[in-house]
């Protein structure tokens, strides 16, 4: 799961553009991503930045553009991994919202547009990203090669 404030930017490229990288590596991880504070001002279910980016990559956005979510208690038990994209802004909120769940938060730092335009913040998303799929691409190798039997 990943999270950011609005589940309006960051956190749905970083969500739609996992789920793209895994897909093409035939890996069953499905992410998802909520906001911990959503701005009901935010016009429209998407960022025109977030638009702009999957276009650009060639990633579709699909026929069902949903609106932001509100991050639950649910979510975080349901989660096998939880990215907050910036420490400074989201460890308060789940400090506040979240507490028990703090410790399994890995944390970034991409910027919001209020510090970094998305020139910057969405190829800083692309690396964090690319390598989280690779992250768990090496750790599930790791693993069925540990449980895997040997031939006798």
């Amino acid at each position: 799961m990943f999270l950011c404030t609005g589940n309006y930017y960051r956190s749905r490229f970083a969500e739609l553009l996992f789920n793209h990288l895994a897909f093409a590596k035939s890996a069953a991880w499905r992410a998802e991503s909520r906001g911990l504070d959503p701005d009901p001002l935010n016009i429209g279910p998407i960022s025109r930045h977030t638009r702009q980016a999957l276009e650009r990559l060639g990633i579709p956005l699909g026929e069902c553009v949903r609106f932001p979510l509100r991050a639950a208690e649910c979510d975080f038990y349901n989660s096998h991994h939880i990215v907050a994209v910036k420490e400074a802004e989201h460890r308060p909120l789940i400090e506040q919202q979240f507490p028990t769940f703090l410790q399994r938060v890995e944390f970034w730092q991409v910027h919001d547009l209020d510090c970094a335009g998305p020139d910057e913040a969405i190829p800083q998303l692309e690396r964090l990203v690319s390598g989280l799929v690779d992250r768990l691409a090496y750790s599930a190798s790791l693993s069925a090669s540990t449980t895997a039997t040997p031939n006798r």
